[in-house]
């Protein structure tokens, strides 16, 4: 035993010794460079809100209003330490798992890791470049939604172009659910850095949450002087290191050296006489980078990583921080039968060119049905083009928060005339632009135009979709601004298929004309309405859907002021297969109200929230 305790106080000492010299020596450098005596600096911790918002995914509130928007987080809190639903906050699109289940949501892709989380993310600039010391962020409603925290060597401010850009994780964790709605202040543990920051970049997944999460402020904290321990570089592996060139690769089967140095033949055991169709399942579940690891461990295993039925889907999302032109060329070899790719939220800041993205399509685009192209920002016409002439039997294209594409630029997309779902929610697309699009993608059976302020007319649009896009299943106007009942009667008129519809915040509809019930005797195939913030819904609208839209699962009515309980009772009873209900600040309906009905309906998801 003393003999153990005394082999570990030698240990402690020597490690002391060897910190205490490399301190010194450190010292000694610092005092020659700056001509002073060897003195380690005193740093002060500062205290900073986020200076700007620089990028984000997708949130709730209007493009040309601060209600509800991303915008909000930018400066000092302008509602915590209060909780409840405030406009004043930042609140993103979605929540809950029932977005997953509507008949628009892409299907999942194989390999995505188990750690990847991130639904939605938002980039905030701070004034200072400083080394992180703790980062707290006021979470204000339904709190819990935040899964990682990350930090960027990249200063968004410097006026010179983005180079060497490195992003790495300063705290993650797995969604929660907070057993109270109410504000709190959320400051994690994070992990030291070896380089100073102010960007950083939120990632939340809400899928846990029965309401929206509201945020209102970010705190970062950090000193001018590096630390100590940011003083050791860390490893940074990414896809693109991981080179398999057939002479770093062992033969399986070859010889290997023992202890006594004489060669000794070693086979691969019953390994490589599995079908190779047996072998192929097996590693189709390791994720991406683990792909790429063990194709460098020897021949046999290189060609069943690199064969291309391994990357008929591609996700490279969860890899967006680390993905250059390198990396695009490294998977494009293996990729000649791919057929659904993920590229969102990767190739900003400079990390594809036009000549890497297009070599890579042209390699790889042939076989492609499904592309996710979601806040991709190095996207531009020259690279839509690209994709239109790429990318021939695309059925599926999304482009959501493509807000820096220029309108001139989606002109193209007409020419993917197989399109069946296309989301261009908060881009710029024009009037001309979109009709060019419906009168040649005939085909289209979901379409996402919310959030596109930059569309004139909503009526002519809609009379276009009646008119050449008959097979409609969803379509999403969210925040349209001038849709009037005119073009809603010729919609539901012509595409009787429609599933979903999403006409929330649309202020130009009135009840009073009859536009609400006309769309439910319409629409018997209705399984999602949101009519979100249309005060003027009242008990005609919603004894219509009873009526007409039996297989209804998903009904948002929330702000109306006309709607009683009696006739929500009815809808309930009317409608079994209803999994949420959102009637949240409509005033004929009190907490006792939506206690009894949540007796009554179990199975049903009932949102209220009360005005402030």
């Amino acid at each position: 035993m003393l003999t153990l305790l005394s082999m570990f106080y030698y240990i402690c000492l020597r490690r002391r010794s060897r910190s205490g010299t490399r301190g010194e020596a450190l010292n000694s450098r610092r005092a020659v460079e700056s001509g002073q005596r060897a003195v380690l600096p005193v740093s002060v911790e500062v205290e900073q809100y986020a200076k700007e918002v620089l990028d984000f995914s997708s949130h709730y509130g209007s493009e040309n209003s601060m209600s509800y928007t991303m915008w909000n987080l930018a400066g000092v809190p302008n509602v915590y330490p209060s909780s409840g639903d405030f406009t004043q906050t930042a609140v993103f699109r979605t929540y809950g798992k029932w977005w997953e289940q509507c008949a628009s949501a892409p299907l999942p892709f194989r390999r995505t890791p188990e750690g990847f989380y991130s639904q939605d993310y938002i980039e905030l600039g701070f004034e200072e470049p400083v080394y992180p010391t703790a980062v707290e962020v006021f979470e204000t409603y339904y709190p819990g939604a935040i899964v990682q925290i990350l930090a960027c060597s990249h200063n968004p401010f410097s006026q010179n172009p983005a180079t060497d850009v490195r992003w790495e994780v300063l705290w993650s964790g797995e969604p929660t659910k907070v057993l109270t709605p109410h504000a709190r202040q959320f400051s994690p543990k994070i992990k030291h850095i070896n380089f100073p920051t102010n960007l950083l970049r939120l990632e939340v997944n809400s899928s846990l949450l029965d309401y929206y999460t509201e945020l209102d402020a970010v705190i970062l904290r950090g000193v001018k002087e590096r630390t100590m321990l940011a003083l050791y570089k860390i490893p940074h592996i990414d896809i693109s290191d991981l080179s398999d060139s057939e002479e770093e690769l062992g033969d399986a089967g070859g010889p290997f050296m023992q202890g006594d140095g004489k060669p000794q033949r070693t086979g691969n055991g019953y390994f490589d006489k599995l079908p190779y169709e047996l072998i192929q399942l097996i590693l189709s579940h390791l994720t991406l980078p683990d792909l790429c690891r063990l194709a460098q461990t020897c021949k046999l295993l290189h060609q069943h990583c690199c064969d291309p039925l391994q990357y008929t889907q591609l996700s490279l999302q969860p890899y967006w921080s680390r993905l250059n032109d390198a990396s695009l060329g490294h998977l494009q070899s293996r990729c000649a039968l791919l057929q659904r790719l993920n590229m969102s939220w990767t190739g900003n800041r400079g990390a594809f060119t036009l000549t890497g993205f297009s070599s890579f399509l042209k390699a790889c685009g042939q076989s492609l049905v499904c592309l996710e192209l979601s806040c991709c920002h190095f996207l531009n016409e020259a690279r839509l083009e690209v994709i239109s002439q790429a990318c021939p039997d695309l059925q599926e294209l999304n482009l959501s928060s493509c807000d820096r594409l220029h309108p001139q630029a989606f002109t193209h997309i007409s020419k993917l005339t197989h399109l069946r779902r296309l989301v261009l929610y908060r881009t710029k697309i024009e009037q001309t632009a979109i009709l060019s699009i419906l009168t040649f993608c005939v085909e289209l059976r979901h379409l996402n135009l919310g959030s596109c302020v930059r569309i004139d007319d909503y009526d002519v649009v809609a009379s276009m979709l009646a008119t050449r896009c008959r097979s409609l299943r969803s379509v999403d106007l969210w925040r349209c601004r001038n849709l009037t009942d005119r073009g809603l009667n010729e919609l539901v008129s012509g595409c009787r298929m429609l599933e979903e519809l999403d006409l929330g915040w649309c202020p130009t509809l009135q009840s009073s004309t009859g536009c609400f019930q006309q769309l439910a005797r319409s629409l018997p195939r209705l399984r999602k309405l949101f009519l979100t913030a249309n005060r003027t819904v009242c008990d005609s609208d919603i004894e219509e859907l009873t009526a007409w839209c039996p297989s209804l699962q998903h009904l948002d009515i929330l702000g109306t002021r006309l709607v009683s309980a009696a006739s929500l009772k009815k809808l309930l009873q009317a409608c079994p297969k209803l999994l949420l209900l959102d009637i949240s600040f409509c005033s004929q309906i009190d907490m006792q109200v939506v206690q009894e009905l949540s007796s009554l309906f179990p199975n049903v998801f009932i949102k209220k929230s009360f005005t402030q």
